[in-house]
């Protein structure tokens, strides 16, 4: 997910974009993206911020929600209703009693 949100902030806008060791959890577990903006009053550069940080959020969000995050699953839904062009798979949640029936 890392790669994909740097990929997109670069095509929405972003200034400059990084993909870093997370940090924080030991150096090698994770590899974070981050992303950087000049910001400079102009209208282009309002709307690069729009449409980045639409995106960034938006794709955190969505990352959650297929983590089975209730509160993310709500909020991207909400997001998918202010914004009809927006459209992101949701998970279908099960009990975990019938995940547990299942042996692989």
């Amino acid at each position: 997910m890392s790669v994909q949100n740097v990929i997109g902030d670069s095509f929405r806008g972003a200034t400059w974009v990084s993909i870093h060791n997370g940090g924080g959890v030991g150096w090698g577990e994770v590899i974070n993206g981050g992303f950087g903006m000049v910001l400079d009053g102009t209208t282009e550069a309002d709307q690069r911020l729009n449409m980045m940080l639409h995106w960034d959020v938006n794709n955190g969000i969505a990352r959650r929600a297929w983590a089975r995050n209730e509160a993310a699953a709500f909020a991207i839904n909400r997001a998918m209703l202010s914004e009809p062009m927006l459209k992101v798979t949701i998970p279908n949640l099960v009990e975990d009693e019938v995940i547990k029936l299942v042996s692989w």
